[in-house]
């Protein structure tokens, strides 16, 4: 079993921005020491509760501080931006960490509609236009791409593309990384949908790219580990809480406390991993990305830590 991190870089009471992101840096090196397979930051705008508006500038500063961790965004919003400069992003932070790039790509507004407005216009517009942008970025990472007949190149080509992904909640979005040849990204830990539904969708109409010739899934779950199992309750019903109390914040991902939730996976490392495996097993699973959402930065490190200590030793 692999597992990486989903970090939304949460605002937690106490702190600001400047330590959210300090937080965030502490927990990609630790999670790089753990043997964790990737880190992921969000992308979310005008949110009181989370840091992180431009993941590809975090996870440069984040490659320069760790060793071997896969590092991408989780997800990027592809209809706020256009294709080339997305491109030439990813392709720059792949030059500065050859090998260790993943760019993981949404189709929410990541806030409200007046900041997305703010942001590219007309959303609605831009998702109907979401089809031509995947179309163009695939090119352009494959260095297919051409505007009036002449070769554009997303510069500096680095000695590896970045992986790309599609991440998503629904069918929607697992036909859109089938049709253009991405792996796919089951958020679990905010879809109302089961894996069964949506999983052999992607894979049964998967067509190969010039980045991936099979198709490849990854799990995002909600966890919540602690030395016992009472305390793990205490903790995820203290996150469900704080985050239902924001309404700028994600509520929609912490609303189901259970041991076995698939949304939201709570209890001792041990029992976490049992689930993991479970899961992995029933719907053909292997790498989970793991979102931990505790109110407490050092709670939340130890989660992760914890974690690791039963699955990946």
């Amino acid at each position: 079993m692999r597992l990486s991190v989903l970090d939304l870089v949460p605002v937690f009471a106490g702190a600001d921005s400047t330590e959210a992101l300090k937080q965030a840096i502490k927990l990609a090196q630790t999670a790089d020491s753990l043997g964790y397979h990737r880190y992921w930051a969000a992308e979310h705008h005008d949110m009181q509760a989370l840091a992180c508006t431009s993941p590809e500038v975090l996870l440069a500063h984040v490659g320069a501080l760790t060793e071997r961790i896969r590092l991408g965004s989780g997800a990027l919003l592809l209809p706020h931006y256009r294709p080339i400069k997305v491109a030439e992003s990813y392709h720059l932070l792949a030059a500065l960490c050859p090998g260790r790039i993943d760019l993981g790509l949404g189709r929410a507004p990541g806030g409200s509609a007046e900041v997305s407005i703010a942001l590219s216009g007309n959303f609605l517009e831009n998702v109907r236009q979401l089809p031509d942008k995947l179309k163009a970025l695939m090119e352009l990472l494959s260095h297919e791409h051409r505007v009036e007949g002449a070769r554009v190149t997303a510069r500096p080509v680095p000695p590896s593309p970045p992986e790309v992904w599609m991440l998503g909640t629904n069918n929607k979005s697992a036909a859109y990384a089938a049709e253009f040849g991405t792996g796919y990204v089951f958020g679990q830990f905010m879809s109302h949908r089961n894996a069964a539904d949506i999983l052999p969708f992607y894979k049964e109409r998967f067509q190969p790219s010039a980045l991936l010739t099979e198709p490849r899934v990854i799990a995002a779950v909600g966890v919540v580990c602690a030395d016992t199992e009472e305390e793990a309750q205490r903790l995820a019903v203290k996150a469900a809480s704080t985050f239902a109390a924001d309404s700028r914040g994600p509520t929609e991902a912490h609303v189901e406390i259970t041991t076995e939730s698939h949304k939201l996976i709570v209890g001792t490392a041990n029992q976490v991993k049992a689930c993991l495996v479970r899961y992995g097993q029933q719907y053909g699973v292997d790498e989970f990305l793991v979102v931990t959402m505790v109110p407490d930065y050092d709670k939340r490190l130890r989660s992760y830590e914890l974690l690791a200590g039963a699955a990946l030793s």
